[in-house]
């Protein structure tokens, strides 16, 4: 509560604002207070800001942040625009239980690289999007673990997790996990890779159940993936059983990877090859939001070093992506 009342406090403060609007949701492990006000917008370096200021004395007596005090709760909190124009909200998300622990992988072995679905010409692009600052957009990472390496020949998505990144902060707590129900078994070598058994699939829901609430969660968003023509194809072969399409537009890892260290060998640009080069620790390889996770956390990397390359916007960056060699591979 003091620290509600101090981030609140700043708000006021910085923005003479009169009124704020209090809304509690259940996010299923989480739960989320948004404080909605009309007028002009927070700055995400002042939130910041406020974070690194110590407001009150802990357990033992020390001075406090409000960042640790988040961290120390497992909490997270950032500002975004609400959908009605003139609006905007701080976004304070509270754990409620544990998060489930997440199997770990018994191999580390990668999937190829694979490109058979056009990331360039999404549907969902526009050229005001394109238009804006990477640093600007909202995005989805996300990842996905399958039966197999073939969609085409009838291998389907049994996980699927994601985080969201939005203000330039990667909300880990804001994510989405579940397993999947396939209609096909899980072959042999794809379960050595992320250790997902037929007896943790036996009770999950079928994909279109899945589904529905991952469009919603990625929904007005950029999507990211690590090699993402891999796992847009199964998204794109679940079309017809789901009638869900997305369209939005769609960034690489591995693509903008490539842009910024353009003579690594192939394997230098697998996922945990990036991340051990930018410093970034792994945590659940093989696991669909660890991956996706540690996906977000190399894509926020990139970001300056793709701007010292005069790398901006949307536009740049996917005109860029395309003249990478990897883009041109098929199967």
């Amino acid at each position: 509560m003091q620290a509600l009342t101090h981030l609140m406090g700043c708000v006021v403060a910085e923005l003479s604002i009169a009124q704020v609007v209090v809304r509690i949701a259940d996010k299923g492990r989480f739960a989320r207070i948004d404080f909605g006000w009309q007028g002009p917008p927070l700055d995400p370096s002042r939130l910041h800001e406020v974070e690194a200021q110590e407001f009150s004395l802990g357990a033992d007596g020390r001075p406090v942040t409000l960042g640790e005090l988040l961290r120390q709760h497992g909490a997270e909190v950032w500002s975004q625009p609400e959908r009605t124009e003139g609006w905007h909200r701080l976004c304070l998300q509270l754990p409620i239980a544990q998060p489930e622990q997440q199997a770990t992988a018994a191999s580390v072995r990668s999937r190829p690289v694979y490109y058979d679905f056009d990331l360039f010409h999404q549907a969902g692009q526009s050229d005001a999007l394109d238009e804006k600052l990477l640093a600007e957009l909202s995005y989805t990472v996300f990842d996905t673990e399958t039966t197999g390496l073939a969609p085409s020949e009838g291998d389907e998505i049994i996980a699927i997790g994601a985080a969201r990144i939005v203000n330039g902060r990667l909300l880990e707590h804001e994510c989405f996990d579940r397993l999947v129900k396939p209609r096909r078994a899980v072959q042999p070598e794809s379960q050595a890779v992320h250790g997902i058994t037929p007896q943790m699939l036996a009770d999950q829901p079928p994909l279109e159940q899945v589904l529905p609430g991952f469009a919603r969660f990625a929904e007005d968003t950029v999507l990211i993936a690590h090699n993402a023509a891999f796992d847009m194809r199964f998204l794109d072969m679940a079309r017809k059983r789901t009638g869900l399409a997305f369209e939005q537009p769609v960034l690489d890892t591995l693509l903008l990877s490539s842009l910024v260290h353009p003579g690594h060998r192939d394997t230098e640009h697998r996922l945990e090859h990036i991340a051990q080069r930018l410093g970034i620790a792994v945590v659940g390889r093989h696991t669909a939001l660890g991956d996706a996770i540690v996906t977000g956390e190399v894509f926020l990397r990139l970001l300056p070093m793709l701007a010292e390359r005069g790398i901006r916007t949307l536009r740049q960056a996917r005109e860029a992506s395309r003249r990478s060699v990897y883009a041109t591979l098929e199967y």
